[in-house]
């Protein structure tokens, strides 16, 4: 580890903390209801429901996930029909025909669900018309989706003796039009001016400098990148995704792209600390996501600038020993700091090959996915991640010290438990059960380019991914087959929405309940000691859940490599 590589991840983690508290103001102020937010979007948001026929009264939270999962839906049977129906559409200047059935519905459902996992190469698979009518129209409908159930909880906390947890239509609207455009058009033109293209001409047939024949993808990648990036549907206009020169040009574009996959998750907390009336309690928050984060980067940057073990047999030396499938231009720092960041959140972008990455490095990125992508995660879905295992640690606390917990005035009793217990079993309940078909099923099998521990970790990996709506690949495994393309989409589905339901039945219950006023016995919230028992709360339960299958993957792949051995 180096100096450079310290002060890389130091200026990050200064950028992204310093933008918490500005972002969460605005945040919170667009989640309030009030017409004094912006005057004149707001006539313009009114006449878009009356053009939709959208009521934006409150909805229970009933309404709330009927809206969702209805316009979800929605989007993924359009999104399919544009992907079929691709080689007779506009916009295809390399006339591309329709995309396969079980690629084109696991696409569907990877974007709106916001996980951008993808079985395809985006160059060569689908049309400009695909990529911005289809696929970035759902990436910034599915980061809104997630907004706006972040919202619904935090209104359950804050409110007391009430039906109604806010508007999805309202919410769907205002968190695309108040932030993600205005951030998006900004956010593209300073890409361009770095250097990443924006056209709708044809790919370019060029001559290298030795009289080869090359043709160059270009397309609008800008206008793209930056709503994939602030999304977190990481999928990239190109295979190699922010690995390649178009999407990702200099290192200034590289910092700019981490800072924005983190922006509205961490402005999050901070947003929600103002809705409940409590700023110190977005900062518990903020704190144990922090903690968390800057642990799993230390272990993946320790691991990528240590000896590799091969290496040292055939007595390899230097600082470049782990460099194969890293982004070369940047250096082992800046793909560590990547690599953690997109896996933290839930943006599937990369910009090295997490399949090269050594295996202690590939357990850290398995397991900030496994653990719901609480270390700040996708826009909405980090905050309800996190504030689920709030509720499970405040009803751990209460048991201990004996009396019926609480939290923000809130009684968490039986029926808010079951419910994030269930949120909270969803994703490993397929993390865990759908590898097991991948590694038994015999036809499988020959989609693994590797045997032994590192093919488990690539089809653990996999799912993980899938069902924790993250979309990044380790690579190493051909999930472009029909059942990889079916099984992937139900994880992605029932990753998102089994999840989401669940989260807001708890903010019904909690928006109904009567405030308790806190007393001698509340157990303190807002300080050192709860950050502690919520980073604890996460770790044992990720732990307990996901440390058998990390044993048979990346835990047996280390300890094979330091005896020198291979599978």
């Amino acid at each position: 580890m180096s100096t450079i590589g310290w002060l890389q991840f130091g200026l990050f983690a200064f950028l992204i903390t310093t933008f918490v508290s500005p972002s969460g103001w605005y945040l919170a102020r667009m989640a309030d209801s009030r017409e004094s937010f912006w005057t004149t979007a707001t006539r313009v948001e009114h006449a878009l429901y009356r053009l939709c026929g959208a009521d934006p009264s409150e909805q229970n939270w009933v309404q709330y996930a009927a809206s969702l999962v209805c316009f979800n839906v929605c989007g993924i049977v359009l999104l399919y029909v544009l992907q079929r129906l691709q080689g007779v559409l506009p916009f295809n200047p390399q006339r591309l025909g329709p995309v396969e059935p079980t690629l084109a519905m696991n696409t569907a459902v990877s974007f709106v669900t916001n996980t951008s996992w993808q079985s395809y190469a985006g160059e060569t698979t689908v049309s400009y018309l695909v990529q911005m009518a289809g696929i970035t129209v759902q990436s910034f409908m599915s980061a809104a989706t997630g907004i706006g159930v972040a919202f619904a909880l935090v209104r359950g906390i804050a409110r007391h003796n009430i039906e109604t947890i806010g508007n999805f239509w309202a919410d769907l609207v205002r968190s695309t039009f108040y932030l993600l455009l205005p951030l998006s058009v900004a956010g593209a033109l300073v890409l361009q001016a770095t250097g990443v293209p924006q056209t709708l001409s044809a790919y370019v047939d060029a001559t290298s400098v030795d009289g080869a024949h090359q043709v160059l993808a270009i397309g609008p990648v800008a206008s793209q990148e930056m709503i994939k990036l602030l999304s977190g549907d990481g999928g990239g206009f190109f295979n190699a995704n922010s690995a390649h020169p178009f999407e990702d040009p200099t290192a200034a574009s590289g910092l700019l792209e981490a800072l924005a996959i983190f922006l509205v998750g961490a402005g999050l907390t901070n947003a929600f600390g103002r809705m409940v009336g409590d700023r110190r309690q977005g900062w518990v928050l903020y704190a144990a996501m922090a903690v968390l984060f800057v642990s799993g980067f230390a272990v993946v940057y320790a691991n990528e600038t240590s000896m590799n073990a091969a290496s040292a047999v055939l007595h390899q030396t230097g600082t470049l020993a782990n460099m194969e499938g890293k982004e070369v231009r940047f250096g082992t720092a800046q793909s560590s700091l990547f690599a953690t960041v997109t896996t933290a959140s839930s943006d599937g972008a990369v910009d090295s090959m997490h399949d090269s990455f050594m295996p202690l490095s590939g357990l850290v990125l398995m397991a900030n996915m496994m653990l719901d992508e609480v270390i700040v995660g996708g826009p909405g879905s980090g905050l309800f991640g996190m504030l689920l295992f709030v509720l499970v640690a405040v009803f751990l606390a209460g048991l201990m010290i004996g009396r019926t917990p609480e939290y923000l005035g809130n009684k968490i009793e039986g029926s808010e438990v079951k419910m994030a217990m269930l949120a909270l079993l969803v994703v490993p309940f397929f993390i865990l059960g759908l590898p097991a078909l991948g590694v038994l099923l015999p036809q499988t099998l020959t989609s693994l380019n590797n045997a032994g521990p590192h093919g488990f970790s690539e089809v653990l990996y996999a799912y993980a991914s899938g069902a924790a709506t993250n979309g990044s690949a380790f690579a190493g495994l051909n999930t472009n087959t029909d059942f990889y393309n079916l099984s992937l989409a139900v994880a992605m589905f029932a990753g998102r929405f089994l999840v989401i339901i669940p989260v807001l039945c708890v903010a019904g219950t909690l928006a109904r309940k009567r405030r308790v006023p806190a007393s001698a016995g509340t157990l303190p919230t807002h300080g050192p000691l709860f950050a502690t028992l919520l980073v604890a709360t996460i770790v044992i339960v990720g732990g307990l859940t996901f440390f058998p299958a990390l044993v048979l993957g990346p835990v047996a792949e280390h300890l094979v490599m330091l005896a020198g051995g291979t599978f």
